[in-house]
């Protein structure tokens, strides 16, 4: 039997549902990362102020690669609905290398950025013991001796970066492997000679390290007297930063609150006092910005690859 007021009501029902407004529901937002590190910590700090601006559940998920850096992370986000509930926290790589390296997910590039926030305060650096305290004298060792590289994935700019410089300044690796973390107990354990890393990741035994060189356009305030690469090679400007990406048919309005909470976060006492703290670089650079920026970089990245044979 024909009900017209049960179809009335689930025909209001439906455009209820159509018309919700974003968002309605919890939002995660992506770190293809262990916990700790700085993406991690401002991550953190945005899905926080997204939750109190918005009233809806935001959390971090953390999906470390076991060595394959932040593409499986960069899948999830890829692969999950395009309706702004997942966001990625992504590297400078995820946009530039994840469609050059076959991953069918991310090839051609299925992200668009929200914006980027920070720049990581990327060193490189050895233990107490080694028998060289700068880049001068790692070249000049390691013209005569093995020396292992550590780093989150050969694929990567930082990593790359310091491939490039080795070569143009006259030494190569002899080893090298990937891990997902890279911290005071990497060096410790004898596994690697040089790691490639963030700041944050050896903070607790900053005193106890040689940094040789930095990686970036500008020197790191907490260790001004250490040069960067770009110094040592004028060639290698690079710097490694991080941002925020949805897929490309995520809704401009949600983008536009991302975006919001993304900014006001990073305003906060909490997100500036890191500066200070760790020597990172936090800024809101928006999507047009941003897209200029993986441009350049990808330029760069690509003469450096030439560079390095691959």
């Amino acid at each position: 039997m024909f009900k017209p007021a049960l179809t009335c009501a689930a025909f209001a029902l439906m455009a209820s549902t159509a018309i919700a407004e974003y968002p309605e529901k919890p939002v995660s937002f992506v770190v293809p990362w262990p916990p700790g590190d700085l993406e991690d910590v401002l991550t953190r700090i945005i899905a926080d102020e997204f939750q109190a601006m918005y009233g809806v559940p935001a959390a971090v998920v953390n999906k470390p690669g076991g060595g394959g850096g932040p593409f499986p992370g960069a899948v999830e986000v890829a692969t999950a609905p395009a309706d702004g509930y997942t966001i990625g926290s992504f590297v400078t790589d995820v946009p530039i290398g994840g469609p050059e390296i076959g991953i069918p997910e991310l090839s051609p590039n299925p992200f668009e950025p929200i914006g980027i926030f920070m720049t990581y305060p990327f060193v490189i650096a050895a233990g107490a013991d080694a028998p060289y305290a700068n880049w001068d004298e790692l070249v000049a060792y390691g013209k005569e001796n093995d020396v292992a590289l550590g780093h989150f994935g050969s694929f990567l700019p930082p990593t790359q970066i310091t491939f490039a410089a080795a070569i143009k300044t006259g030494f190569d690796f002899a080893s090298e492997a990937a891990f997902d973390e890279l911290n005071c107990n990497t060096l410790a354990s004898g596994d690697v000679d040089v790691i490639n890393t963030t700041l944050q990741q050896i903070f607790p035994c900053k005193d106890d390290v040689k940094i040789l060189a930095s990686i970036g356009n500008e020197r790191i305030t907490i260790t001004s007297d250490t040069p960067t690469v770009s110094e040592i090679v004028p060639e290698l400007t690079l710097a490694l930063w991080n941002g925020l990406f949805v897929h490309k048919d995520v809704p401009q309005d949600a983008r536009d609150k991302i975006a919001a909470a993304a900014e006001k976060a990073l305003q906060s006492e909490k997100a500036q006092g890191l500066i200070a703290e760790t020597g990172v670089l936090i800024y809101w650079q928006d999507a047009e910005a941003s897209k200029a920026q993986i441009a350049a970089d990808a330029a760069v990245i690509g003469a450096v690859a030439e560079l390095i044979g691959e």
